[in-house]
Formats: C-alpha cells, sequence, structure tokens
C-alpha cells in the first residue's frame, strides 16, 4: 500500500506560489480529511493487534501443551527399571515404569507423549529452558530442585530397607570401605544434579567428586581405576553387582529415605503441576505405578538387564 502525501509551499520558499488554505481545492481537502481517517484507523488496528499478540503470549503452559496436542518429556533413559532403552527390535524404544507414568500422564491429559532422551546432566536444564514441559527422570524431592523447578507428589513410595543409596567399588576392594571415613580422598564417581551427587557432598565432605555423564560411563570408569567408587541407588547397584564380577556394593549406605519420586515442570507453571498431581493421586490410589515397575524389571531381565526386585 503507497500513500500519498500533499506538499505545500508558502511564499517563503516559492514566490510563485501563494499558499492560503482557501486556495485549496474540494478534492484535496476531502483528500486530507480520508487521509487522517486512513491513519487513525491503521493506528487503532496496529495497538488491537498489539493487545491481542500480548493476550496469547499469556497463555499457560498446560493450554498450549492441550492445543499442541503433544507433551514433551525429558529423561535419562541409562536408570533400569524406571527408564531405559530396548533395541531388541532394531529400534531404539524408551520403555520403564517413569516411560508409563509420562504415557499415563499424556493420556489423561488428552495429548501425545514425545519423549526427549538426555544425559542425566541436561534433564534438569531442559525444564527450567523451556525445552521440555516435564521431566521425570527417577526424580528425588531436593530444596535445590523445588526452588528452581515445580515439583509433584511423590509416586512409586516402597518401604525401605536402608539399602537405597550407596557406593559402588571394586569387588577386591570391598572390604577397605565399610564407613565413610573410609571414603576419604577418594575420587566417586556421581551424575551432576543428581541425588547420589548431593548424597556425597554432604554426607562424604573428604571425597573428592567426579562428574560422570551416565552410569554406564560411570562403571566404566570405576573398573579401569579412573575413579575409586561409584555413588548409585541400590537397585542400580545390585544390577551392577549381578552383571559384573569386578564390582560389588560397599556395606557403607547413604543416610537416606525416599519417601517416593517427583515429576518436574518449569517454575510457576502451576496449573500444569495441579493437573499432574491429580493423575498422580490417581495412579498412587490404584497402584499403577508399581506394577509398571514389576512389568519393566521382568523386560529388562529379558534384554539380560538384572534388577534387583
Amino acid at each position: 500500500m503507497q500513500f500519498y502525501t500533499l506538499h505545500f509551499r508558502n511564499k517563503m520558499y516559492n514566490n510563485n506560489i501563494n499558499f492560503n488554505k482557501n486556495s485549496l481545492t474540494f478534492e484535496e481537502v476531502i483528500l486530507m480529511k480520508n487521509f487522517k481517517k486512513l491513519m487513525s484507523t491503521l493506528l487503532g488496528a496496529t495497538l488491537l493487534i498489539g493487545m491481542l499478540g500480548g493476550c496469547g503470549s499469556s497463555q499457560s503452559r498446560l493450554d498450549q501443551i492441550k492445543e499442541a496436542g503433544v507433551l514433551t518429556m525429558a529423561t535419562s533413559p541409562d536408570f533400569a527399571p524406571m527408564e531405559f532403552e530396548d533395541i531388541s527390535s532394531g529400534e531404539t524404544k524408551y520403555v520403564g515404569s517413569d516411560i508409563e507414568l509420562g504415557k499415563y500422564i499424556a493420556e489423561q491429559l488428552g495429548v501425545e507423549l514425545e519423549i526427549q532422551a538426555m544425559d542425566f546432566s541436561a534433564v534438569q536444564a531442559a525444564v527450567t529452558s523451556g525445552q521440555a514441559d516435564i521431566a521425570i527422570s527417577g526424580f528425588a524431592k531436593t530444596e535445590e530442585r523445588a526452588e528452581s523447578m515445580e515439583l509433584s507428589d511423590f509416586y512409586g513410595m516402597e518401604e525401605s530397607d536402608g539399602k537405597g543409596q550407596g557406593l559402588l567399588v571394586l569387588a577386591d576392594q570391598v572390604d577397605n570401605y565399610t564407613s565413610a571415613e573410609d571414603f576419604s580422598g577418594k575420587l566417586i564417581g556421581a551424575q551432576n544434579g543428581s541425588l547420589q551427587y548431593n548424597l556425597v557432598t554432604s554426607q562424604l565432605p573428604d571425597a573428592e567428586v567426579e562428574l560422570i555423564s551416565s552410569l554406564n560411563d560411570g562403571l566404566l570408569m570405576l573398573q579401569t581405576g579412573k575413579i575409586d567408587a561409584l555413588a548409585v541407588s541400590g537397585d542400580n547397584g545390585e544390577m551392577f553387582e549381578q552383571n559384573y564380577d569386578s564390582v560389588s556394593m560397599s556395606s557403607f549406605y547413604f543416610d537416606y529415605q525416599s519417601e517416593g519420586n517427583v515429576v518436574a515442570a518449569k517454575k510457576g507453571e502451576t496449573e500444569l503441576m495441579e493437573a499432574i498431581n491429580e493423575i498422580i493421586a490417581d495412579v498412587n490410589e490404584q497402584g499403577l505405578y508399581l506394577q509398571w515397575k514389576e512389568e519393566a524389571t521382568e523386560l529388562a531381565k529379558s534384554l539380560g538387564i538384572e534388577v534387583d526386585e
């Protein structure tokens, strides 16, 4: 669209023209009035579009998920039986009890689930940055996580035998590690941002922490002497112990009582978390998560992954 402006010069700039408003023709007056009306209309339209755009940007995450028809979930699939890979069909499938929980949440919201697999250290950042809608990856509830993310109610609660979190060491050195003091000055592998990392730094202050990208990488580092111990959950430690004769769980366990795990979402997305909590309440009431965990354990075994029951 082009706009044409009338240019008028007074006699100071052009002595050949004697400017006078009365010299404007009728058509020129009408054109000027119409031009003013057009500019007023365009300005109003611009303001209206800006207001509507502002309204759209305030749409909640839950509304965005439902509108898109997709729930994106960040997870680290190296934590059987909660989340792991099944490649038996020739294609990589993400399976486990946490994956089933994600599917159930998506189903109850009326959308599809999209899984974003990544290292555990990147999972939390994916949520806080908005890359993923939620994260389900064996998260324990911690003060640090509660400050940076919305955390759900607990799911998957089980009775603890006091061996929920411990340290994997070389089997021929297991007798050397029976107390917290035995790990003083030792190099312990742990995933960044994990519960195990927090336990090592808080309960073994004289030990050094080596960050690892995955538990499998940590196991290899332990076997090759690059670290002295690997911080793991009791389930994963016993799984490694059963599959590899070279490693064993230390008799020392961290002082930790599990209350279950939590789903994480971006800070401030309270409406989304309220919806998730309603779904988790249903899962807990029906005992679905423990059922999924049993099924995932059997699947892991069929794939050659021994998991402590």
